[in-house]
C-alpha cells in the first residue's frame, strides 16, 4: 500500500486494501514471506521448498490506551523467529487511529513450511502523532510506544478448526499502568492462485446527515463472510468530506479478498470522525455477483440500519457505476512469456574508495586471491543477474576513473575497447573490472547521472522498436555521491522507461543519499524543473547487510524488482508475450 496510516496526513482518511494490488506479497525482505521472483531462482536450482502461501488477519481487543487526550494509534509488527533467537520481521498492518479495539484491514502474508517450527511473534506499538505522515514501512519502531507481544507457532494456527487463535498480549510497559494488556487475534487463510480482479465504481446518494453543523464525510468498509459467519475486513475506500451523495475512487478487489463472486460482503458505510468513532451510516449485503448485476441493470440497494426492532430500510442507496473485471498478470507471466530482463553494470573508480594499492582500499587486490569489496558485490551480485539475463551479456561501464587519455570519464568501457561495452557473464565482469585497475587511475568527481543516461538510451531504443524488454542498472559504489541533484534529474527521466536502478553499497560509508534515491519514504523522486517521477525505479541494497546474515542476496536484490516491473508493465497496459488483452 506503501502508506503508514489507514489514512492521509489528514488523520486516517486513505483508501487501504481495494487500490491496485502490489505485485508481491511483501514490502519487507525475508525469507518468510513469499516473492515470484526469489521463488522462480530458487525453482530452477531445483529447489522446491514445501510450503503453501497464507495470509494472516489481524485483530486486537482491549489495548493499553497510552495517549491522554485521544486513544492509542496501533500497528501491529510480525516476526519470525530464527533458530539462533534473532527476530526476522515478516511484515506490517497499517496503522489504525484513535482505537484501542483495532480490525486491521492489511494481511501479513507468509511461507508456511510443513517441515518446519515457524515460531511467529507478534508486537503491537502505539504510533507517536508525530509519526503519523511517515510510510508505515520506515517507521523507527523504537520511537513508538509497546502495548505488548504475542507468540505462537504457526502449525498452531493452521491446525485449529476456524484456523484463529486468540492470544494474550503481555510484555514490559510503562510502570504503573495496568498490566492486562489485551489480546491478539490471528486469523490465516491459505492464498488463491487466481489472477482475476474485479474493479468497481461504487457511489452513493441521500445518505443520512451524521453531523450537526456540517454534512457527514463518509467511506465504505468491506467485509467478508467467512466459515464462522464472522466479518473480516478486506478494504475500505477513502474518505469523502462533507458530502451526501459520495463517489470514491475505483476499488479494486482480487479473488484472493472476495473468495468467490457468491460469497456474501458486509458492505458498511461510516460517518468518518478523528476521534476514531466512526457512526454506521447503514450497511447493506451483497456478493460480488450481485454488485455485478446491479450495475449491469442499473439499480440501487439500499441500506438497511440495524436496531433492536430489526433492520430499518433507509432512503440512502449504494450504486456500483462501473463493474469490470480483468486479469493481473504475475512477474512469472511475463518472463515465462519470453519478456526478456536484461542487465547493466557500472562499477563506482572515485578516489573515496582509496588508492587501490593500499590494504585498506576497497579496490586493493588482494595477492593472496582474497576478494575486495568490489569483487565480492559482483561475484554474490552476479550469480543472481546472471540468471535473469537471457543472454547473459552485460554492458558494463567505470564511472569516476581518469583513463588513458588523462580526462576524467564517468560513462567509459570497463573492458578498455573503444567500441563495444558488452562483456560475457560474471567472469567477464570480473576480468574486464581487474583489467580497468591496471588501466584506470582512481579521481572523481562521484557521477551517477552519465551511466543513468547511458542506460535510459538503451532502454529507450528499445522501448521504440517495441521489445519485450525490460532493463537493469546495476551501479556499484561505494556511496558518496557529488552530482545527487543531477543524479534525481536524470532518474526522474528515466522513469518513464522499461529501467529499474540497482544501487549495491560497498564498505562503511554513511549510505544515507542513497536511500534518499531509493524513495522509501513514499515520496517519489522531484526534479530541479518540479517534475515528480512516474514510478520508483531505484532500490538500495548495502552489502554489509546481506554480509551480516541479516538478508540473503536473493532476497535483496530482487525484493522490489518485481514490483517495479509490474509498476512499469501495467501502466502501459503491455501483456505477456503472446497473452490476450488484459
Amino acid at each position: 500500500m506503501g502508506g503508514c496510516l489507514s489514512g492521509d496526513v489528514q488523520g486516517g482518511k486513505q483508501a487501504i486494501g481495494g487500490v491496485h494490488q502490489r505485485p508481491t506479497s511483501s514490502s519487507i525482505a525475508n525469507n518468510a514471506a513469499h516473492n515470484d521472483a526469489v521463488d522462480f531462482f530458487f525453482r530452477s536450482r531445483g529447489q522446491y521448498p514445501l510450503f503453501s502461501q497464507i495470509e494472516l488477519t489481524l485483530s486486537a481487543l482491549n489495548l493499553l490506551d497510552c495517549d491522554i487526550t485521544s486513544k492509542s494509534d496501533p500497528v501491529a509488527v510480525m516476526y519470525l523467529r530464527k533458530k539462533d533467537g534473532r527476530l526476522e520481521e515478516i511484515g506490517r498492518t497499517e496503522v489504525i487511529l484513535n482505537s484501542l479495539n483495532p480490525k486491521w484491514i492489511e494481511k501479513i502474508t507468509v511461507s508456511f513450511q510443513f517441515e518446519a517450527v515457524q515460531t511467529l511473534v507478534f508486537h503491537i506499538y502505539d504510533v507517536d502523532t508525530r509519526y503519523h505522515n511517515v510510510p508505515v514501512k520506515t517507521l523507527k519502531l523504537k520511537d513508538q510506544d509497546f502495548l505488548g507481544e504475542a507468540t505462537c507457532v504457526l502449525s498452531e494456527i493452521m491446525t485449529r478448526p476456524n484456523r484463529t487463535v486468540t492470544l494474550t498480549l503481555t510484555g514490559n510497559v510503562r510502570a504503573g499502568v495496568n498490566r492486562n494488556l489485551g489480546t491478539l487475534s490471528v486469523q490465516a487463510e491459505e492464498t488463491v492462485a487466481s489472477k482475476t480482479v474485479a474493479e468497481i465504481n461504487f457511489r452513493c446518494v441521500n445518505l443520512d446527515n451524521k453531523d450537526l453543523f456540517s454534512k457527514s464525510d463518509p467511506f465504505l468498509r468491506i467485509s467478508r463472510i467467512v466459515e464462522t459467519s464472522a466479518a473480516v475486513p478486506i478494504c475500505r475506500t477513502e474518505v469523502v468530506d462533507n458530502n451526501l451523495n459520495p463517489m470514491w475512487r475505483p476499488v479494486c478487489l482480487t479473488m484472493q479478498q472476495f473468495g468467490s463472486k457468491d460469497t456474501p460482503l458486509v458492505i458498511e458505510c461510516f460517518d468518518f470522525n478523528t476521534s476514531g468513532n466512526h457512526e454506521l451510516i447503514g450497511k447493506t449485503e451483497k456478493s460480488v455477483a450481485e454488485l455485478e448485476r446491479l450495475c449491469l441493470q442499473k439499480e440501487a440497494a439500499n441500506f438497511v440500519y440495524p436496531s433492536l426492532r430489526g433492520n430499518k430500510v433507509l432512503k440512502g442507496q449504494l450504486i456500483v457505476d462501473r463493474y469490470m473485471e480483468k486479469v493481473q498478470y504475475s512477474f512469472l507471466d511475463y518472463i515465462s512469456s519470453g519478456f526478456e530482463l536484461n542487465f547493466m553494470v557500472a562499477v563506482d573508480f572515485t578516489a573515496s574508495n582509496g588508492d587501490p594499492r593500499t590494504p585498506s582500499s576497497l579496490h586493493y587486490i588482494d595477492p593472496s586471491g582474497r576478494l575486495n569489496s568490489y569483487q565480492q558485490a559482483i561475484m554474490e551480485v552476479g550469480e543472481v543477474i546472471q540468471f535473469y539475463d537471457s543472454d547473459k551479456r552485460f554492458p558494463a561501464w567505470g564511472f569516476g576513473g581518469r583513463t588513458s587519455d588523462g580526462s576524467v570519464s564517468h560513462a567509459f568501457n570497463l573492458n578498455g575497447a573503444s567500441y563495444g561495452d558488452e562483456v560475457v557473464g560474471v567472469e567477464g565482469i570480473m576480468a574486464a573490472y581487474a583489467s580497468a585497475l591496471r588501466n584506470v587511475a582512481l579521481a572523481g568527481p562521484t557521477l551517477f547521472s552519465h551511466v543513468v543516461d547511458k542506460a535510459a538510451h538503451t532502454a529507450s531504443q528499445s522501448l521504440s522498436q517495441n521489445s519485450p524488454k525490460y532493463f537493469v542498472l546495476l551501479i556499484i559504489t561505494d556511496g558518496v555521491l557529488t552530482d545527487m541533484a543531477g543524479t534525481v534529474d536524470a532518474l526522474v527521466r528515466a522513469s518513464d522507461l522499461p529501467l529499474s536502478v540497482l544501487i549495491i553499497g560497498v564498505g562503511n560509508t554513511d549510505f544515507k543519499q542513497m536511500e534518499m534515491l531509493d524513495a522509501d519514504n513514499g515520496r517519489r523522486l522531484e526534479s530541479s524543473t518540479g517534475r515528480i517521477a512516474t514510478r520508483d525505479i531505484v532500490q538500495f541494497v548495502p552489502m554489509k547487510d546481506i554480509h551480516s546474515g541479516q538478508v540473503s542476496v536473493v532476497q535483496a536484490l530482487l525484493e522490489e524488482l518485481p514490483g517495479q516491473f509490474l509498476s512499469y508493465v501495467r501502466s502501459r497496459k503491455i501483456n505477456p508475450v503472446g497473452a490476450p488483452a488484459i
